[in-house]
């Protein structure tokens, strides 16, 4: 028998489909035995049991005075109390508000005042950061892992102190809706001030819902290396509780461990974010390389080894086109073999590519994709206490990305750009993404950004930031040799540059703001100054 619907608009689903806290007490009553959680040391959580320990926290941070739709700050790494906190946040029907482990500073000191937190749970060894700067509305530190410091800048309880009766059901002012604000995530910033994405529950339900990600089904348990504080680390346990599914929820991604943690913990689907699958493929093969539970991967961005870590691997390849604000619109079938694609419009999701002035560019021809979304709420809330950037991205009703495609002729989309970051070199249009991807197929190649800088002649010329395998070494001359058989003569980089890591924004984005702005250094590599130079192609009969 189907179940009484709670709202007349079909396209929302009941509370208990999307919203947290009747997710958790759903399953915890249809499925109490069914593990939701699962660590890499064992340890597992039943819906039930999850349930208890969430009520508990949640009594306990209600007895600090949180109410329904306040706004409360979390400060720590991936691990139980973060996973715990997060749940009996929202369990109360307030708004949750992670902040990045590597925040500090002026950063730092932004997200507080932008949270409009009064009460912040946080790691003891983060406690020195706070003293560094304005603490802004902040009234309450709630401090994990053991015995209190001696100091804090702000009184203090101990997290562990935080219980209350695992019992008590928690009644609130008024049912929790699928519009309702569950969560504030901060964006990389590489441009600017980090900016708060306001989700609602229904956001984050259709963010990876049943018509975003039907590949996934109630039997899967997803493996998530992601921190908890980007969507990609909240996003899974949130996915997986709206199937009555499970989580596997690990420290940090390690490519020496990853396989084996992903069977220990049966694993059947991860998510592999920038250079990830590259380190995975490119470990020294084993006999035990297919010897694991996984069956589906999310690859993004999906490059000419896809079909090699299939093979290998054994894993079925997807990818997509997503971001903190947007809720999946493009998702690609299993094992695409367009290499680049991000795949096609997901059904309740209109997209545009448009020009300068939001006019739709012709097939074939790149543009600033457009988003919006049939469902209402199914996509970003604007940003908080950010009126005029709000404004700017959804002008014309159409959320704009800031990201540059193409559309072929039979709806496959590409990625070409940040729009901001493309680089025109001798009258043509370069994606640094498409350089970067034929960068990183050379062997010693971990990871790269390509920017534009000037040129003597005119526009730009290219560059390239690389760091390089562990335990290996790039040679400059021999890279660029690679590159003029695998590149079009217009994108081979003419500058090369070798660090040992790439500079990156707290969200773990390359920072091509800081790299353009150091420009052509001393140790900046010349492919031209070395007498390696690219000739154009003449096909004239």
């Amino acid at each position: 028998m189907a179940r009484e619907r709670d709202f007349t608009d079909p396209r929302i689903p009941n509370r208990d489909e999307c919203v947290l806290r009747y997710l958790l007490d759903r399953w915890a009553d249809e499925r109490p035995d069914k593990a939701h959680v699962v660590f890499a040391d064992g340890e597992e959580w039943t819906f039930s049991e999850l349930r208890k320990k969430v009520r508990a926290k949640a009594a306990g941070l209600r007895e600090l005075g949180v109410r329904q739709g306040e706004h409360v700050a979390m400060w720590l790494p991936n691990g139980r109390d973060a996973l715990i906190a997060f749940y009996a946040i929202n369990y109360l029907g307030a708004v949750f508000v992670p902040f990045n482990t590597a925040y500090r500073g002026n950063l730092l000191r932004h997200v507080i005042a932008n949270s409009g937190a009064r009460i912040l749970l946080v790691h003891p060894d983060l406690l020195p950061r706070l003293s560094e700067v304005d603490t802004a509305k902040l009234e309450r530190l709630v401090v994990t892992t053991g015995q209190l410091p001696e100091s804090a800048p702000l009184p203090m309880t101990a997290y562990d102190d935080l219980v209350g009766d695992s019992e008590d059901d928690l009644p609130l002012e008024r049912p929790i809706d699928p519009w309702d604000i569950q969560s504030i995530i901060y964006t990389s910033g590489t441009t600017g001030p980090s900016k708060g994405v306001l989700s609602s529950y229904l956001h984050m339900f259709t963010n990876a819902g049943p018509e975003s990600w039907p590949m996934v089904d109630e039997n899967d348990r997803y493996m998530c290396v992601a921190p908890i504080f980007h969507i990609g680390g909240m996003g899974p346990p949130f996915v997986m509780l709206a199937r009555g599914a499970s989580v596997a929820m690990i420290d940090n991604f390690s490519t020496d461990e990853f396989w084996s943690i992903a069977k220990a913990t049966q694993s059947t689907m991860v998510f592999l974010l920038g250079v990830m699958a590259t380190f995975l493929l490119k470990a020294d093969p084993k006999p035990s390389d297919k010897d694991h539970t996984v069956k589906k991967a999310f690859m993004v961005p999906l490059t000419s080894d896809a079909q090699a870590f299939h093979e290998r691997f054994g894993v079925d390849i997807y990818t997509i086109f997503n971001m903190t604000e947007i809720s999946s619109p493009i998702v690609s079938e299993a094992n695409p073999d367009r290499i680049g694609t991000c795949g096609t419009v997901r059904d309740g999701v209109d997209v545009r590519l448009v020009d300068a002035n939001d006019c739709e560019v012709p097939v074939g021809e790149i543009g600033e994709m457009l988003v919006r979304t049939d469902r209402p709420w199914a996509m970003n809330s604007g940003y908080n206490g950010n009126p005029e950037a709000t404004a700017e991205a959804w002008r014309s009703g159409w959320f704009h990305t800031g990201d540059a495609f193409r559309r072929d002729e039979d709806g496959y989309f590409y990625f070409v750009d940040r729009v901001k970051d493309a680089i025109r070199r001798r009258g043509e249009n370069i994606s640094s993404f498409e350089v970067e991807a034929d960068v990183c197929r050379h062997p010693c190649v971990r990871e790269a950004a390509a920017i534009a800088v000037p040129s003597e002649y005119s526009e730009d010329e290219v560059m390239i930031v690389v760091a390089p395998v562990p335990g290996k070494a790039i040679d400059c001359k021999e890279l660029a040799e690679f590159l003029i058989e695998a590149m079009p003569y217009f994108m081979v980089p003419r500058y090369i540059r070798i660090l040992d890591e790439l500079p990156k924004t707290p969200s773990a984005k390359v920072m091509k703001t800081d790299l353009r702005a150091e420009g052509i250094t001393d140790d900046t590599w010349d492919r031209e100054a070395a007498g390696l130079r690219v000739k154009r192609e003449n096909f004239s009969t």
